[in-house]
């Protein structure tokens, strides 16, 4: 795992509650230092060694977690008024590596999956409106995947 570098984005380590009957794997509270404003949650799932992205929100601050399977998230900064313009974050979540990663707007972000079957929980600041997405195709932002 890369070592965040750039402004807006954040991972922190959940916990997962192991009980004989089932887990409970933590996910996002209103009293977490980082959470924005709930405007939807929704899961999406990604096929190995496919790439979704690049997409970059204008409005949305997102909140990412694995639930299954292994996925490996990279995050670009081009906002001009950044410090940390041109670089680039990576991690790769999973149940074993359990933590949510925030992508505040204005950054660029694309997945990969690693597994056989994996499947992302987006916790979004705000209800999904397509006039404030933002979509390249993956080879416009050149990262060596």
């Amino acid at each position: 795992m890369d070592k965040i570098n750039i402004d807006g984005v954040n991972l922190t380590t959940l916990e997962i509650i192991t009980k004989k009957q089932g887990s409970i794997f933590h996910g996002l509270k209103k009293s977490d230092y980082d959470f924005k404003r709930f405007g939807e949650a929704y899961f999406s799932t990604v096929e190995k060694n496919f790439i979704k992205g690049w997409n970059k929100h204008k409005k949305m601050t997102i909140n990412l977690l694995v639930c299954f399977g292994k996925v490996k998230f990279v995050v670009y900064d081009d906002r001009d008024d950044s410090k940390s313009k041109g670089s680039f974050f990576s991690c790769i979540l999973s149940p074993a590596s359990y933590m949510r990663l925030k992508i505040s707007e204005g950054l660029w972000f694309a997945f990969k999956g690693i597994s056989d079957y994996n499947m992302i929980l987006n916790i979004a600041s705000l209800e999904h409106n397509p006039k404030e997405l933002e979509k390249l195709p993956i080879q416009n932002i050149k990262y060596n995947w």
